[in-house]
C-alpha cells in the first residue's frame, strides 16, 4: 500500500505541499516550470533537514503562502532517508504532501544525457548507464511510496505539462491567460520579449496635427481621433478574433503568457490608442487577465 492509498493527500493545515522527485534527465525541471505557472512556491534541492521549517513557515503567512513544491534529486546521496523521514513529519503534522516521481526508460535517458552533452551525476568514472543503475537503487523507495509515478519515456513536453497539470492545477485548473498590452516606437526597435506585433503605422498620424501633437495615445482627444480612422474599428474587431485563436492554442500548448506588441512611429499616439482599446475590450472576456503598458510613452 502505498500513501496514496491511506486518504487525500497535499493539503494540510492551510498549505499544501508537494515534493517532485525522479531519475535525472526524467523532467524534474520542466516539473518545477509548470507548478510555478500553475502558483506553487517552487524551491530546488533544499535540504531536507529544512523542509519541515519552510513549510511550517509558508502555513504562517497569512495566506501568502498556500502551495509550496520542493524538488529533489540525488546530488546528495543520503538524501532519501532523510526525505522519507521528513515526509512521515509531515503526514504527521498534517499536511500529507504529495510525492511526485518522474522517471524514463534507460535508452532514453542516455539519449538525453547525450544531446545535452552532460554526465550523470552519480555515474564517476563510469558510464552513464552505471549511474542510472546506482541512481534507481538510492530512489527505489521513493518511488514505491509515490503518490504518482510519471513515466516520461514517450511523452513530449506539452504532454508532461498535461499530466502534472491535471494532479496539481486545483483551483487553477483554468487559470487565466496573462496578455500584455505593450505599445512602443519602431524607431527605438522592437521589444524583445513580444510574442506577436502588429504595426498600426497605417492610421494617420495625429503627431502632424498641431493640436493634437502633445497629447498621448491616452488622451481623449488622440483616442477618439485614432479610432474613428477608416479601417480602425475593423482593425481591433478582427485583431481581437485573431487573439482569441492564438490564445487558444498558447493554452493547448501550455503558454499561459502573452505578450502582444503594437506599433507606431515614436510609441505616443496610435500605438497607445490602441493598446489602451485593446486592453479595454480584452478585459470583458473570460479567462483573460490584461495589463497594458507603454514603453516608449514620453520618451521624445
Amino acid at each position: 500500500m502505498t500513501r496514496a492509498d491511506t486518504g487525500e493527500q497535499g493539503s494540510g493545515p492551510g498549505i499544501e505541499v508537494a515534493v517532485v522527485s525522479g531519475l535525472s534527465g526524467a523532467g524534474r525541471s520542466t516539473a518545477a516550470k509548470v507548478l510555478e505557472d500553475l502558483g506553487w512556491f517552487v524551491v530546488d534541492n533544499l535540504p531536507p533537514e529544512l523542509i519541515a521549517t519552510m513549510v511550517e513557515l509558508g502555513s504562517r503567512a497569512r495566506g501568502e503562502v498556500t502551495r509550496i513544491a520542493v524538488v529533489m534529486d540525488v546530488r546528495s546521496r543520503a538524501f532519501t532517508d532523510d526525505l522519507g523521514a521528513v515526509i512521515k513529519d509531515l503526514d504527521s503534522r498534517g499536511y500529507r504532501p504529495k510525492l511526485l516521481f518522474l522517471e524514463a526508460s534507460d535508452a532514453v535517458l542516455v539519449r538525453r544525457f547525450e544531446q545535452n552533452r552532460r554526465s550523470h551525476p552519480l555515474q564517476g568514472a563510469g558510464r552513464i548507464t552505471d549511474g542510472l543503475n546506482a541512481e534507481r537503487e538510492v530512489l527505489r523507495p521513493l518511488r514505491e511510496d509515490a503518490d504518482l509515478v510519471v513515466d516520461t519515456s514517450n511523452l513530449s513536453v506539452h504532454d508532461l505539462r498535461a499530466r502534472i497539470e491535471g494532479v496539481f492545477a486545483g483551483e487553477h485548473a483554468h487559470a487565466a491567460t496573462r496578455i500584455t498590452v505593450l505599445s512602443f516606437g519602431y524607431k527605438y526597435g522592437l521589444p524583445l520579449d513580444s510574442d506577436l506585433v502588429v504595426d498600426v503605422r497605417f492610421l494617420p498620424n495625429p503627431h502632424w496635427i498641431p493640436e493634437l501633437r502633445e497629447f498621448t495615445g491616452r488622451d481623449s482627444e488622440v483616442s477618439d481621433y485614432v479610432l474613428s480612422q477608416e479601417g480602425a474599428e475593423e482593425f481591433v474587431e478582427r485583431y481581437l478574433e485573431l487573439l482569441d485563436l492564438v490564445g487558444a492554442g498558447y493554452r493547448r500548448e501550455g503558454k499561459r503568457y502573452l505578450t502582444v506588441a503594437v506599433g507606431c512611429t515614436g510609441g505616443k499616439h496610435r500605438s497607445v490608442a490602441i493598446s489602451e482599446e485593446l486592453g479595454r475590450r480584452l478585459a470583458g472576456r473570460p479567462g483573460v487577465q490584461v495589463n497594458v503598458g507603454h514603453r516608449d510613452m514620453g520618451r521624445e
